[in-house]
């Protein structure tokens, strides 16, 4: 063995052997000295405490921090001098282990360069006057520690720090805080540069509690929370900084950047945590639980960005919260709703206006960029947001554009199907949040639809190439610019309703909608589906306010009711024609009410007010009309003979006016119920003829045989007739024409039941022709013999006989 090397093993050897013979030494002077080293180190411990520090035990166990001699202290007990009167014990340890300088131990002088607490519990405690059971801790001065370190004192900077199976707790009782952590591993290690100290730390803890304000749960409760921390203090400014990248709570992680300000009288704080792919599910079960139970309601599918700020003071009040979240390509839930390919920028603060506290009162969420679709219908909000989580407020422009057949899916089966066309939508809107719902919103901006192919379901309305245009303007509703068409009509409307946005929830029976309408030719049995009582194929809409969009347009469409104001160049009917026609209806739930509608036909004019009643396959009409001077034979024509089959238009010449008033029935599909019309009928027949009527025919085979009754010319007929259901009451008539008179009373029964007095002059009429004297002509026209005939029904058949009961 080289010389050199023998030389060498014997030094290692003999610095061996002496660092053994110290540790033996220390040990046994420790062993020999245990309450003079124990009192030295209560002693030191004691230096910047105001209150009581105990210690059952202490044991030297040299090896642990080699070459520092390790004191192993036992039950170590720290209580401040107002621990009587709230029982918060600052430490409580069951082993705490010092290290102390070996060689300042041998000088008599404890300097401590390590602190172990383990199996303890730690309680920071401030009652309600603001004590803390903190100023147990005298506060030095780092000029006096540098003086004792320079004079061979103690020095009270330690390098190295743990803490395992540890209960620490902060709890504010004045503020409302109350922090609480179950510490399995924290240690780490300390510089001390000129500006302060600096440390790495390790940290494995349980938050069992995290409330800023006991008031409203705990933040990130039983959570276990994993990292690497790098903490500094500064003196010069009074703060202390941690960050970390792992900062790791119930397997999120997150990046941490912490604040501590202590020394200005009062101590504040600040997290900065920034985590790129969270779970909404998962972010939310980090909070509190009143938070908890609305976030979730909600829900997004994959990971967002997340950027949160909290920022308070120690010594009271609630913490400033400022988080902001980018969202890509995500599938939103909100209560009632599915929002797919969800994209947005939110940012929520509960400090909305500056200086007015950190309260849900003084809180917005503001969303920036939103896009998303609903039920198929692509949207976008500019800008939205929700203010006052205490009485929240939503506001936003909203936009969309879409073909309106992807309302089918939004709509169902209750009110409408689109075939074809397109809608966009600007809107800006305002409303109440109830239940996280909105409720009554205030809405400005247009819906326009154009080129729409729709079948609306209430009334079985059928409607191609329309287009509407909805206009809101403060409480009012503008309908401008509308086209519809539903086969051949073609109707162009202008409306508005006043107040609409206050009672579309509130009274959506009270909506009048009130139109201008004009036609160039309008074929009013394309439009039945409006003789259909007003309810949607599904289950009846309700009355009340409903949360559901849909439910309350259905319910707002069965009872609103609308004014229409119609100028109607051509009117078709089955058979029937009019033109220059102008008519005011009223449309309600329960039916149509007809007011002054005027039109002319058959070479006349109608006048005609009324009423329909709707129920659920007849409906109820009561009408007035009034003729004038109507081409007879066109207008029974027209009406298909008014349900008569012996008199027909086929039957009638001449200019009719007349008066009716009557009630009846009618079915959803146009056709008068057979029998049910009632009322009175009183017509003016001028420059008329009866042609080849089987009546009139029958009576003269019996009477006038040798008379030609085919073509009967009347100068002028006057009748008062009483509808009642499938009779006819023909009050006393007088008719005279150009083949004999008579006068007419008596029961017309369309399917049984007739029965009519005669009274007819034997004297041929026709040699009165030349009389123009009235008076003359009235005496005459009775003059002679005069039959007196009864037609009547016996066993189904019409007889023709004499009148035996006339007088």
């Amino acid at each position: 063995m080289p010389k050199w090397l023998k030389i060498s093993l014997k030094i290692l050897g003999a610095l061996i052997l002496l660092f053994i013979l110290l540790a033996v030494g220390v040990t046994v002077y420790v062993a020999n000295n245990k309450e003079k080293v124990l009192a030295q180190v209560i002693k030191k411990l004691n230096e910047n405490l105001d209150g009581t520090l105990t210690v059952g035990d202490i044991k030297p166990s040299f090896f642990s921090n080699f070459p520092d001699v390790s004191l192993a202290l036992k039950n170590v007990v720290i209580r401040d001098r107002q621990f009587p009167k709230h029982h918060h014990t600052l430490l409580d340890s069951k082993d705490f282990n010092v290290s102390v300088n070996a060689g300042a131990l041998f000088r008599g002088v404890i300097s401590i360069n390590y602190i172990g607490i383990n199996n303890a519990s730690i309680d920071l405690y401030t009652d309600s006057t603001g004590y803390s059971n903190t100023a147990v801790f005298k506060k030095g001065k780092k000029d006096s520690i540098k003086a004792d370190a320079n004079e061979g004192g103690s020095s009270t900077q330690l390098k190295k720090f743990s803490l395992s199976n540890v209960d620490f707790t902060i709890n504010n009782q004045k503020s409302h805080k109350l922090f609480n952590f179950a510490v399995d591993d924290l240690n780490g290690k300390m510089t001390y540069p000129d500006t302060g100290w600096h440390a790495n730390v390790h940290l494995n803890v349980l938050a069992k509690n995290l409330a800023f304000n006991t008031k409203r749960g705990s933040f990130i409760k039983n959570k276990q929370i994993t990292t690497n921390l790098d903490a500094g203090f500064n003196e010069k400014t009074g703060r202390i900084t941690v960050k970390s990248n792992d900062f790791d709570i119930g397997g999120d992680v997150f990046g941490l950047n912490t604040m501590f300000v202590t020394g200005k009288g009062d101590d504040s704080f600040a997290f900065h945590l920034t985590n790129d792919k969270l779970l909404w599910s998962r972010a939310a079960a980090l909070l509190a639980p009143n938070i908890q139970r609305t976030l979730n309601k909600f829900n997004l599918d994959k990971p967002i960005g997340v950027k949160a700020i909290i920022s308070g003071s120690f010594g009271g009040g609630d913490p400033y919260f400022y988080v902001t979240s980018v969202v890509n390509d995500n599938r939103l839930t909100i209560p009632g709703a599915i929002i797919d390919a969800c994209n947005f920028n939110a940012v929520f603060t509960n400090e909305n206006i500056k200086g007015k506290g950190f309260s849900d009162a003084n809180s917005i969420i503001r969303l920036n960029k939103f896009k998303g679709s609903y039920s198929h219908l692509p949207f976008t909000i500019d800008t939205g947001s929700v203010t006052n989580l205490e009485v929240p407020i939503a506001t936003g422009n909203f936009r969309s554009k879409f073909p309106v057949t992807n309302f089918n899916n939004l709509l169902g089966s209750n009110v409408a199907r689109f075939t074809g066309g397109n809608a966009e939508m600007n809107l800006k809107y305002k409303a109440d949040i109830v239940n996280l719902k909105l409720n009554k919103p205030v809405v400005s901006g247009t819906i326009d639809l154009s080129n729409v192919g729709i079948n609306y379901i209430p009334r079985n309305l059928k409607l191609t190439n329309s287009s509407i245009s909805l206009n809101f303007t403060g409480n009012d509703l503008l309908l401008k610019n509308i086209r519809l068409q539903s086969g051949q009509s073609i109707v162009r409307m202008e409306g508005q309703v006043k107040n609409f946005l206050n009672l579309y929830y509130s009274a959506p029976e009270k909506i009048l909608i009130s139109w201008q309408v004009t036609s160039p030719q309008l074929y009013l049995a394309e439009f039945l589906g409006f003789l259909n009582t007003a309810k949607p194929s599904g289950k009846p809409a309700k009355r009340a306010n409903s949360d559901n969009v849909i439910e309350q347009l259905a319910t707002v469409l069965n009872n609103a009711k609308a004014d229409m104001h119609m100028r109607i160049n051509e009117l078709h009917y089955r058979k029937f024609l009019a033109t220059n026609v102008n008519a005011d209806l009223l449309l309600s739930e329960d039916g149509i009410r007809i007011n002054q509608v005027s039109l002319k036909t058959a070479g006349g004019s109608l006048k005609l007010n009324g009423n329909l009643v709707q129920k659920n396959k007849v409906n109820d009409f009561i009408v007035a009309t009034t003729i004038s001077d109507v081409n007879v034979s066109q207008f029974f024509y027209a009406f298909d003979n008014f349900g008569l089959t012996d008199l027909t238009n086929e039957n009638l010449k001449g200019l009719l006016s007349a008066r009716t008033s009557t009630t009846g029935s009618i079915t959803n599909t146009g056709d008068i119920v057979k029998h049910s019309i009632r009322g009175k009928v009183l017509i003016n027949l001028k420059d008329g003829a009866l042609l080849n009527f089987k009546p009139i025919k029958s009576v003269g085979k019996f009477a006038f045989p040798f008379r030609d009754l085919d073509n009967i010319t009347l100068s002028a007929l006057n009748g008062d007739f009483d509808l009642m259901g499938d009779k006819i009451t023909i009050n006393p008539m007088e008719i005279s024409s150009s083949v004999l008179n008579m006068d007419v009373a008596g029961v017309y029964g369309l399917t049984n039941g007739t029965d009519i007095a005669l009274d007819v002059p034997l004297r041929n009429p026709k040699n009165d022709a030349e009389i123009t004297d009235k008076e003359e002509l009235k005496k005459k026209r009775f003059k002679g013999i005069v039959l007196h005939i009864r037609a009547h029904e016996e066993e189904g058949k019409l007889k023709i006989g004499w009148n035996k009961n006339h007088k």
